[in-house]
């Protein structure tokens, strides 16, 4: 019994595997052999990975087809979800199943049994399925493991020494008896009558082949200059665009006649195995040496468009040598490991052949070092400094680099270590080519950018420019992972499980639900932003709202549009927020102890836009500080004071504190102006007068009318007030200047005097003005000559004072 529900179940798995389809179809011979040959494939890998004889080879073949293997099982168990989801809201709909010893009626109960069997239909398959691709996960693993552990044992493998003379003679030997087997080759396939006959048949396109090359290889250059000069025509010039477009032909067309030329001797049949596994290497090695003899070039442009101020135009010349011989030196690699492939020679002729290589490659590597930037001084200095500072560290950093490499790499080598010293040095070199070719087309993109919006060289320090350069860096990563010894499977891998995402408190993140969750999220920003725009600056300026209340609605608009854009973007991204509840709850009891300010002004914000005690323009006082209120968000409230300067207060300052709000709900306001005249003034006349005055100015208010109060009897005149409502407050202090212009100019006409304060200072001891060895002092008391009880100073000598003479616990009166 039980293997009969084991079989059931596995052809399940086979028709959702095959169809993802409905679990009553009738299954096929084609998916059941397919279902068993996973099985099979599983079991033969098991085997292999146990017994861990295969070649890195053979085990990449096993991966690919266990991978293809699992790719399916990942799409089958996630079929029929939504058709799950339905069976499974039926079956909620029909309540509770009933307890043991209780019974519902039969047809709920027949329905119930029908849901269940077709929601069971589709639930084992999908169990299955994540069983497979549980399986093919894991031997993809141990496999990717074994892989890696060959690696690290290759790379660490220690040697034959590569300057131990014994290894030198049997090197060469091997060294001209493959040069002779390939001559040998070529030589006897000269001779062959099928070579003849095939050279009389192919004769017509063998030279048509090497026409077009030997054109494309002496002409290629010339036709891309004066391609050039044609696209210049077309507008541009001494943006330095077609400049790089035409040095891109300058590479390409050769590179094409060496490809034809190629295939040309191909065609010949002259060659045999050695010379064909040479030959096809020929266009890849050719495109190496264009490649980077297009860095240097364009390297020399990069300086030549800065006047050569970074770097000499000589060390560019001195640099691009270097580059074009690292080019040859890792052709030269390239041909080493050829040469083992098809000779398969000992470890000791390896380590000897590839030694010069490493050696020489080290050597250039120090030597491109050595080049170093041209420091300049003054304001150019510090315009420069600013400018690349960050690409400065980043010289320096490859510097440091590529002294360490090339002295370790020959050193490495020299003990026996070829492995590791080749996967050190010449990835080094490929990453410094890399990175001068991030640079170029970072700059071409710029150049670009510079030509389209009129910004020209500007462009090459605008935020664009810094944004091309990190997207460049970030699609870098997988050829400099590859560069350093990284398989394709491995990246292959990793993009793979960065696709299933990854799960952070129950929620899964992918890069698709991620992509939509942005995308959705910013479309609903943007659909916010001119929502409010249209509000702002056409619905709302035609209604009676005051300007507070309409900068209210739409900020409030704006808070529940991005409310709403991210709720849907979360949504419609598949991302399910209830596991988060908990988090949430105890991120929420954080929130509340250690973030009380902000979200007490964060309440505070919402109050102040809904219930509007003050609104944008309205003049306040709060806290001392006085001026218009510019911006209300839900975190604080900008003020610009009288002064021009922007405060930004704390909207809970503002609900809890004391407010003076002068232009709340319209700006009528009152002015007070006081004046003081001299004693003895007809007070009436002035009552009249400044009545005239208040009554005159346009910004008072007629009704109620303007007040003058006679205020009382002051130290030094009769005080008066004017007391005036004006209808825009705003104008308070031009409307005070104005009536202190006119009160002024009536009270001459008048001849009405405007008192100030005048002071008489009584001596108590005038004897200690004196100074010493003067005649005595005058008397100050009061006779019939001198009325006056003031003393007179008339000495010219300089008065000693001290603080105790100025006490007021001596009298003196001030």
């Amino acid at each position: 019994m039980l293997q009969q529900v084991r079989l059931f179940l596995t052809l399940i798995a086979v028709l959702v595997i095959g169809f993802a389809g409905v679990a009553s179809a009738q299954l096929t011979d084609r998916q059941s052999e397919y279902y068993k040959g996973w099985v099979s494939t599983a079991n033969r890998a098991e085997a292999v990975i146990e017994a861990n004889r295969a070649s890195n080879a053979s085990l990449e073949n096993l991966r690919e087809e266990i991978n293809g293997y699992r790719e399916d099982f990942n799409k089958a168990r996630g079929a029929n979800t939504e058709r799950i989801q339905t069976l499974e809201a039926q079956i909620k709909a029909l309540g509770p199943k009933p307890e043991e010893g209780s019974s519902e009626p039969e047809d709920i109960a027949n329905l119930r049994a029908h849901l269940e069997t077709q929601l069971n239909s589709l639930r084992v398959p999908r169990i299955i399925s994540q069983e497979a691709y549980s399986r093919a996960n894991g031997l993809i693993s141990e496999i990717d493991q074994l892989i890696r552990d060959r690696q690290k044992k290759e790379f660490l493998e220690r040697g034959p020494s590569p300057i131990n003379p014994v290894y030198w003679a049997p090197a060469w030997v091997d060294l001209t008896e493959a040069a002779r087997s390939l001559a040998n080759e070529t030589l006897q396939n000269l001779r062959s009558d099928v070579v003849r006959e095939e050279l009389r048949d192919r004769g017509l396109a063998i030279f048509v082949l090497v026409a077009i090359a030997l054109v494309l290889l002496i002409y290629g250059r010339q036709w891309s200059e004066k391609g050039g000069d044609y696209l210049r025509s077309l507008g541009g010039s001494g943006s330095g665009v077609w400049t790089f477009i035409i040095s891109l032909f300058r590479i390409i067309l050769p590179w094409l006649g060496v490809t034809l030329l190629v295939q040309a001797v191909v065609l010949t049949g002259v060659l045999g195995l050695r010379g064909a596994l040479l030959f096809q290497e020929i266009p890849y090695w050719a495109a190496i040496i264009f490649y980077y003899d297009w860095i240097g070039r364009q390297i020399f442009l990069m300086g030549a468009a800065q006047n050569f101020t970074s770097i000499s135009s000589n060390k560019i010349k001195e640099l691009r040598v270097y580059i074009d011989l690292l080019a040859v030196m890792l052709i030269l690699h390239e041909l080493a490991n050829l040469f083992e492939q098809i000779e398969n020679i000992s470890d000791a002729t390896q380590a000897v052949v590839s030694f010069p290589v490493i050696v020489a490659t080290s050597l250039l590597l120090l030597r491109v070092r050595q080049i170093r930037r041209i420091e300049p001084d003054g304001e150019k200095a510090e315009a420069s400094t600013t400018r690349a500072a960050g690409f400065s560290q980043l010289i320096d950093v490859l510097r440091k680099a590529l002294f360490f490499l090339g002295i370790a790499s020959p050193i490495l080598a020299i003990f026996g270590y070829t492995n590791a010293a080749e996967a050190i040095v010449f990835p080094a070199v490929k990453t410094l080519v890399l990175i001068a070719a991030l640079v170029i087309v970072q700059r071409f993109i710029s150049l670009i950018y510079g030509w389209i919006t009129g910004q020209g060289d500007a462009a090459r320090d605008s935020l664009f420019s810094v944004l091309v350069g990190f997207v460049l860096a970030i699609l870098s990563l997988p050829v400099l992972a590859i560069y350093w010894g990284a398989r394709e499977s491995d990246l292959s891998e990793a993009w793979s499980r960065l696709l299933l995402g990854f799960d952070i408190g129950g929620v899964t993140i992918s890069p698709s639900n991620f992509l939509t969750f942005v995308a959705i999220f910013a479309i609903g920003y943007m659909l916010t932003r001119l929502l409010q725009s249209g509000l702002r600056n056409s619905l709302l300026p035609k209604t009676s709202i005051d300007p507070g209340g309409q900068n209210a609605i739409a900020a409030g608009t704006g808070y529940v549009g991005i409310f709403l854009a991210a709720l849907v973007a979360i949504t419609v991204a598949g991302f399910d927020l209830s596991s988060l509840a908990i988090v949430a709850g105890a991120l929420s009891v954080g929130i509340g102890f250690g973030l009380q300010t902000i979200v007490s002004n964060f309440v505070s914000g919402i109050i102040l836009l809904v219930e509007r005690p003050i609104s944008k323009g309205d003049w306040i006082d709060v806290n001392g500080m006085m001026g218009y209120v510019r911006d209300i968000s839900v975190r604080s409230t900008r003020i610009e004071t009288f002064d021009r300067t922007d405060v930004i207060v704390p909207n809970s300052d503002l609900i809890s504190g004391v407010v003076t709000n002068y232009t709340r709900g319209n700006t009528v306001g009152r002015v007070i102006v006081p004046v003081g005249v001299a004693y003895g003034t007809d007070t009436r006349k002035v009552e009249t007068i400044l009545g005239e005055i208040a009554n005159g100015h346009p910004m008072v208010l007629a009704n109620p009318a303007p007040s003058v109060v006679f205020q009382g009897f002051g130290a030094d005149s009769l005080d008066f007030e004017i007391r005036a409502i004006l209808r825009d407050v705003n104008w308070v202090l031009s409307v005070k200047s104005d009536m202190n212009h006119e009160i002024n100019r009536r009270f001459v006409e008048e001849g009405i005097e405007i008192p100030f304060a005048q002071r008489d200072v009584w001596l108590r001891n005038p004897e200690t003005l004196q100074a010493p060895g003067s005649d005595k002092p005058k008397s100050t008391k009061p006779d019939a000559d001198n009325p006056s009880p003031k003393a007179t100073l008339e000495s010219s000598d300089p008065i000693e004072m001290t603080e105790t003479d100025l006490s007021p616990d001596n009298g003196d009166e001030v």
